[in-house]
């Protein structure tokens, strides 16, 4: 494969990571923000800083990435679909977040990855799709709003004693702690995915044999995640902390808890790359259940949601078409 192609396939890939960054900065730190745990300068920093440890802190999202989706495409077909599935991606990335809708770049990457390979006649894993992405798609918010519903009670009810004011100022700083492993899920999760791209892209230029992922890989996709971080998505922030409902302390912290458990037990246990969005979207919703059904505005909530299911298909129409210009011109 030419050196450049794979050159600029990797490049993308890595601008991907970055839009990642600024597009789900806030699953990590809009809860700590809304509930003035964190200023939002030092929530980005300390998100930027444990993205970056949490993406050294697993593989086997990466490797669920890199061979359980679609079939790995050989020379120019391979890096045109690459592209074209990253570009598709972006582009959803982009006007998400101009809109300011907390939708999935991970499901936009795997949307991309589907519409490309469909595109360009290249085998689809659907078994893989199935098990590894639609099915914890519909079941990981579900879990979300349950899990933030329960634990959410739980505190209500171990603090049902305690002095408001006092409890609210511990919540604060124990908010700190718990936006930390929001952040840390969050690299976990999503570096690891652009990182299963480039494994791909390096087996299809020849360059590595197997799934293992270089170190500098690792260290490229977990920086460029990180600088996404810190950049910020300053809109996107605004409709997790506020618009769903107004968070106090100990609701920001029993739904970063609840969110960033699931990202653990799913990565680490069924190495399934769920959606950082979908999770903290769903908890908060669960959590603010808990003070009254109503207290949660459902209508931004049908909205999100809606965003949800459309993710993967507006991706993979945009990454099918990227296919069949870029074929037409290099292929």
């Amino acid at each position: 494969m030419d050196t450049f192609a794979l050159v600029v396939v990797i490049g993308v890939a890595l601008f991907f990571t970055y839009t990642n960054g600024f597009h789900d900065s806030a699953n990590a730190i809009a809860t700590s923000v809304s509930t003035r745990a964190l200023t939002p300068r030092a929530a980005l920093v300390m998100a930027a800083v444990m993205n970056l440890i949490g993406a050294f802190a697993g593989g086997g999202v990466a490797q669920t990435v890199s061979r359980g989706i679609i079939e790995t495409p050989t020379g120019k077909q391979g890096v045109i679909i690459l592209f074209a599935a990253l570009i598709g991606a972006i582009v959803w990335n982009l006007t998400t977040w101009y809109f300011g809708l907390p939708s999935s770049s991970s499901h936009a990457l795997f949307g991309g990855m589907v519409g490309a390979a469909l595109a360009g006649a290249s085998g689809v894993i659907w078994s893989g799709v199935l098990e590894k992405i639609v099915i914890p798609m519909i079941v990981s918010p579900v879990v979300g709003l349950v899990v933030g519903y329960l634990v959410m009670v739980a505190v209500m009810w171990i603090f049902r004693h305690s002095n408001p004011h006092k409890a609210k100022r511990g919540f604060r700083i124990a908010q700190t702690v718990s936006a930390a492993a929001m952040a840390l899920g969050h690299g976990l999760q999503d570096a690891q995915k652009t990182m299963g791209i480039v494994v791909m892209a390096l087996a299809i230029g020849d360059v590595q044999q197997g799934d293992g992922i270089p170190i500098w890989v690792k260290f490229a996709c977990a920086s460029m995640l990180s600088l996404g971080t810190y950049a910020g998505g300053w809109r996107i922030m605004r409709t997790l902390g506020r618009k769903i409902i107004e968070l106090d302390p100990p609701q920001g912290f029993a739904a970063e808890a609840t969110a960033s458990s699931i990202l653990y037990v799913t990565s680490y246990v069924f190495k399934a790359p769920i959606s950082t969005t979908h999770v903290i979207t769903s908890a908060i919703m669960g959590v603010g259940a808990t003070k009254r059904v109503n207290a949660v505005r459902w209508g931004v909530a049908k909205n999100i949601v809606m965003g949800w299911f459309i993710t993967m298909p507006a991706a993979g129409c945009v990454a099918a078409v990227v296919y069949w210009i870029t074929h037409l011109i290099f292929g």
